[in-house]
Parts: structure tokens; sequence; C-alpha cells
């Protein structure tokens, strides 16, 4: 009888102890992303959005504050300074030949080549201005010269390589606009257009429309919006 008594006693004993282990031995490992898979599309997320600060960057020049003195040579060895250009409407586009949204802007769309053409006339003055650091994506006087053939780019792209001027600018993406007023500040800051993609151009063109209220001498309704595209290569 005390056997018997045991015997069930030792059952379930036995039940709890092997219970754990048939758990362990049916569990299986979680689902893994398979190498690279893991971050896939995130560079273009991140870039439609406008990318986040790079080191170095600064608040920068905001509507209505006095726009940052520079001068800097293009790639034709001539140095432009903002200093002569009193009085004049600026349009500064902050330019990289190999991002795709430089492109996008430049060759798949004609955007800012129409822009310039529509409003050199007007006394605008256009300058792009390229602050990737030495050894970075899209740096180099010759491939900006030649780039600058290749897109048909009828205005001078200076060099920053230092990434000072863009750093005082708070220059964000490739592209990012500044337009400057008559009276040297800022009137907009930001995106080209309304549209994020990497080939489809915006139905709604801020900088245009900046322009056309600041050559009408009214107040800019959209003054700054949320630049998007590649960003900017600065130096450590």
């Amino acid at each position: 009888m005390k056997t018997l008594k045991l015997f069930p006693a030792l059952l379930i004993a036995g039940g709890l102890a092997f219970a754990p282990m048939a758990l362990a031995q049916n569990a299986q490992p979680a689902p893994t992303a398979p190498a690279g898979d893991k971050d896939r599309g995130k560079g273009d997320k991140k870039a439609e959005k406008g990318e986040k600060k790079d080191k170095g960057e600064t608040a920068g020049a905001m509507p209505g504050t006095a726009a940052p003195a520079f001068s800097l040579t293009d790639t034709d060895g001539k140095t432009h300074s903002l200093a002569d250009l009193k009085g004049k409407v600026v349009v500064l586009e902050w330019f990289n030949p190999e991002c795709p949204f430089v492109v996008k802007h430049h060759k798949v769309n004609k955007t800012f080549n129409t822009l310039h053409e529509e409003y050199n006339s007007k006394g605008v003055v256009f300058m792009a201005i390229n602050s990737s650091a030495k050894g970075k994506e899209g740096n180099g006087m010759d491939l900006n010269k030649k780039m600058k053939g290749e897109f048909g780019i009828q205005y001078p792209i200076l060099i920053d390589e230092s990434g000072m001027v863009g750093k005082a600018y708070g220059a964000k993406t490739t592209p990012h606009v500044f337009i400057i007023d008559t009276d040297g500040k800022i009137a907009y800051n930001g995106a080209i257009d309304n549209d994020r993609s990497r080939s489809k151009a915006g139905d709604k063109n801020y900088a245009k429309m900046a322009l056309d209220e600041v050559l009408a001498k009214k107040a800019v309704t959209t003054p700054k919006t949320d630049p998007y595209g590649c960003s900017v290569k600065y130096g450590s």
C-alpha cells in the first residue's frame, strides 16, 4: 500500500520535472531578418522626409534675419561675394551633383533651370553652393564643373569645402533653398517644392511662390518649409 501511495506522487513529480524539458525542446527561436534586410528602405524614407541634422549643423539663417555674408570661388575660379549683390534678390541652392534629389531637380526635371530662366531676366541672382567636404560625396572642383555642363546650369556653383557657409546658413539637405531679399534678409528658407519623392516634381513650387511675393514687395506667405533630400556632406 505504501508503494501504491508513493507511485502517483512520483508520477506528478516526474511530470513536473519533464514539462519544462518538453517545453524547452519544442520552443523555436524567434525569426530574425536576413542580413541586410533590417534597414532596407530606411535611407529612402529618411531622405524623403528630410534628413536629421548632420554634425556641426546650426540653426542657421531664419526668415527675417540678415543673410550671413560669404565669399566663395566657383568652378571657373571666379570669386563671388554676397556683399557685391547688395540690393539684389538672391537665390541660393545647396548642391551635390551625386545626390539623387539634386539629379531629380536638374536632370529628371528641370526645376531649377526653369526657375532661373524665368527670374534671371527679372534681375534675380542664382548661385549654387556645394558644402561637401574633401573626400565626401559630391566634392571636387572638376566633378562639379563637369556636372554643371551636363545639367545645363547657367549660374555659378560655389565651392564651400570647409562647410563654413553651409553651417552659417544651417543648410541641411541638397537641395535646400534660401532666398535673400533686397534688404539682405532671408525671405525664404526650405524645400524647392512639395513633392518629396525621388523623381516627380511637386505641383507647388515654394521658391517660385516666394520669389513672386518678394518681387511684388509683399510679405512671403510661406517663408519656411522643411527641406528634403540628401544630407549636406559636412566634414568632421
